[in-house]
């Protein structure tokens, strides 16, 4: 006991009078510092990723059928969307899982993809005329009608005018030989008085007409890649409790229907001049940016300038006018053209940006139409089924949906939500009710399955009565009769209307089921006994955690853990070698001090411990000053924040703005580290220092 006390006295004396031991201090002192910042930091981003992943769309673990050929990727992989065997009835699997005391809900779902148009202008107005005309062949002509038939048809001719003006601007720039002389003369017929004054004695042909032949001359319509997870929406947003439904509403329990991510909603249907303006406006806002320094912001200001055909096209005839008349008192200019008063109201600077961008949504936004899509209106998906074939959906769009704190977020925000029924049809499985269907029409059309080996002769042999051609027999299938009961009752019942019990969404097939748990902390145990009790109940599931289901976003996510573990590694041998450096020049600058101390009777092992409490009590010293300082700021990050610099970080943040946290085990676990560190670097001048003899220490010059 008085040996420890003098070995704590010589330490102590020894602390701060070497300029080695400062500088021991100094890097033990700095490596402790970014070892609680790092190892903080790492936590916190660990944490924020797993939120957003596990509250997006995964939940926390995932089950999906083990048949399949590929793991599971929420996320679509590198070679698109994974071949998943489908799990045949949902409502088989969930009482199984929801039998786990630490299970709280199961979601069914799957994923898939489509790309979709986002409509073409013109399209879109002709389909707005049709509607109407189609309106008064059932309920008859009334003024009111009347009235929106002649604003509609003046809007189109509008556009017409417009195409031509814009045709003539591009021969200057083309050869006769560029030009499609059918496109030339479609749109010459199309701008006489003659095509509109026999409008009316065949709208439906004039609109065929302009459908074919005038609207693809206004490529202005972008294929847009479509990413959906079909689930059951009221019970995955009961259980995701960061999602909320931003415009609209909810789809009805029971319902067909979308919601749509309000991030694609937003930066893929809305109209680009608004969005350029928001963008704008959210760079000079969040990130503190200016248009005359930075090179993006110019080049939308530069879009908006040039780039405002899709607003002229927008607008009819009464529109235009009051366009012109709002732009001219905004601009105090008494130009005429619409086109360039667009084109100066868009010149905007760092000055009057802030008084263009409340204009443009107070005077120009009220005549326009922001979205290709609007609330309420049905979307065509067309996908590829299961077996390859193409399926065609009309589905309604009922709102839009966030989830809270990635509203920024792409990979989050790329994700939009289809019920399970439509899911089903688009990926081409057959509900019990369609299966009914089809053996009903099998019955009633006298088909019957025919095996690969035998088809080619049960349908041309000799005994087959077939042939290989044969005039259409009018009557030989009576439709009315044959398909009575058949697909006739399926095509006569209103799907859109239609509405689903609990019991039909769930006796079906799934891709995947989210399940989320009451005590995250045991996922692995969890995990375990799952699988054991499906495969006790003969079920063939794999279970995975939220990090495998989100296949390459959770491979992205080990891997940045695992850059920010080695990074933390490398720090601590550069200590270690610097330490064990400085300890080397440390104890050959007292060789005649240990050399006297062997003389006076001092033992090896005094010596070794000598040293080795000097370095502890050197690691403890200044390990626990860089612990304080990380600490503090690690306090001062949390309070503030990280802010998420791009859309990317907005996903790994899990929000605008990380608030990193500081736990006990970061420090506790910094702390041991950096001492262990120090203690092993010390070990072998400790083993140098034992070994001087008092010769070698008279020997040694000052």
């Amino acid at each position: 006991m008085g040996q420890l006390r003098l070995l704590l006295q010589v330490a102590f004396r020894n602390l701060f009078t070497s300029k080695i031991n400062i500088l021991i201090g100094g890097i033990i002192f700095f490596g402790t510092l970014l070892v609680v910042v790092g190892g903080a930091l790492l936590d916190s981003m660990d944490s924020a990723m797993s939120r957003s992943i596990i509250g997006s769309v995964a939940g926390h673990v995932q089950v999906y059928s083990d048949e399949s050929k590929d793991e599971l990727s929420l996320y679509g992989g590198m070679s698109g969307e994974p071949d998943l065997a489908v799990v045949d009835d949902f409502s088989r699997i969930k009482p199984v899982l929801e039998k786990h005391p630490n299970v709280k809900t199961v979601v069914p779902m799957g994923t898939s993809g489509a790309l979709i148009t986002s409509g073409n202008t013109v399209d879109l107005t002709l389909a707005r005329l049709r509607d109407l005309y189609k309106k008064r062949q059932t309920e008859g002509e009334s003024p009111a009608l009347r009235e929106s038939i002649d604003s509609v048809k003046g809007h189109v001719r509008q556009m017409v005018s417009l195409m031509e003006e814009q045709r003539a601007k591009s021969r200057e720039l083309l050869t006769a030989a560029a030009q499609d002389p059918v496109e030339v003369e479609s749109l010459a017929r199309a701008r006489t008085d003659a095509f509109w004054n026999a409008f009316e004695e065949d709208p439906f042909g004039s609109l065929e007409f302009l459908e074919n032949r005038i609207a693809p001359q206004l490529p202005d319509g972008d294929l847009l890649d479509l990413r959906y997870v079909g689930t059951d929406l009221d019970a995955f947003q009961k259980s995701f409790d960061r999602m909320e439904v931003v415009d609209g509403q909810a789809v009805p329990a029971g319902k067909r229907g979308m919601l749509m991510s309000k991030f694609f909603y937003e930066n893929f249907l809305k109209l680009k001049s608004a969005l350029r303006l928001d963008n704008i406006k959210q760079e000079r806002d969040v990130n503190q940016k200016r248009i005359d320094a930075d090179p993006t912001l110019q080049r939308w200001v530069k879009e908006n300038q040039t780039q405002t055909r899709e607003i002229l096209f927008q607008l009819d005839p009464v529109k235009t006018r009051q366009a012109v008349e709002r732009l001219q008192k905004v601009l105090g200019s008494q130009e005429p053209s619409l086109e360039k008063l667009l084109s100066e109201f868009f010149t905007t600077t760092d000055d009057n940006f802030d008084t263009r961008y409340q204009q443009f949504y107070a005077e120009l936004a009220p005549l326009l139409d922001l979205y290709r899509l609007r609330m309420g209106d049905s979307l065509t998906i067309t996908a590829f089924t299961r077996t390859g074939y193409v399926q065609s959906i009309n589905v309604k769009v009922y709102g839009t949906y966030q989830f809270k704190g990635l509203e920024k977020s792409f990979m989050a925000g790329a994700i939009n939500l289809m019920d399970l029924m439509t899911f089903r049809d688009l990926y081409g499985y057959l509900s019990p009710e369609r299966k009914a269907e089809i053996t009903e029409l099998q019955k009633g059309s006298g088909l019957k399955e025919l095996d690969r080996g035998s088809a080619e002769e049960a349908l041309f042999g000799e005994d087959s009565g077939n042939t290989l051609v044969a005039d259409a027999t009018p009557g030989l299938i009576e439709e009315s009769t044959v398909f009575e009961g058949g697909l006739g009752a399926l095509a006569r019942e209103d799907l859109v209307a239609r509405v689903y019990s609990q019991q039909e969404i769930e006796q079906g097939e799934a891709l995947s089921a989210a399940v989320i748990l009451k005590d995250p902390e045991q996922l692995d145990q969890t995990m375990a006994e799952l699988r054991e009790s499906t495969q006790a109940a003969g079920l063939k599931l794999r279970v995975v955690s939220w990090q495998q289901a989100a296949g390459i976003i959770g491979q992205f996510v080990l891997m940045a853990k695992l850059v920010l573990y080695f990074a933390v590694f490398i720090i601590f041998v550069v200590a270690l070698v610097i330490i064990n450096n400085a300890m080397m020049m440390a104890t050959l600058q007292r060789v005649r001090e240990v050399g006297t101390m062997r003389a006076i009777g001092a033992q090896r092992s005094f010596v070794l411990s000598m040293v080795l409490i000097e370095t502890v009590l050197l690691g403890a010293v200044f390990g626990l000053g860089g612990a304080l300082v990380g600490s503090g700021i690690m306090s001062a990050l949390g309070s503030a924040g990280i802010p998420a610099g791009n859309e990317a970080l907005y996903f790994f943040f899990s929000g605008p703005r990380l608030y990193p946290t500081l736990s006990a085990g970061n420090l506790i676990a910094a702390f041991v580290i950096v001492l262990l560190v120090s203690a092993i670097s010390t070990l072998y001048p400790a083993f140098l220092a034992t070994r001087v003899s008092p010769l070698q220490a008279m020997q040694t010059d000052e």
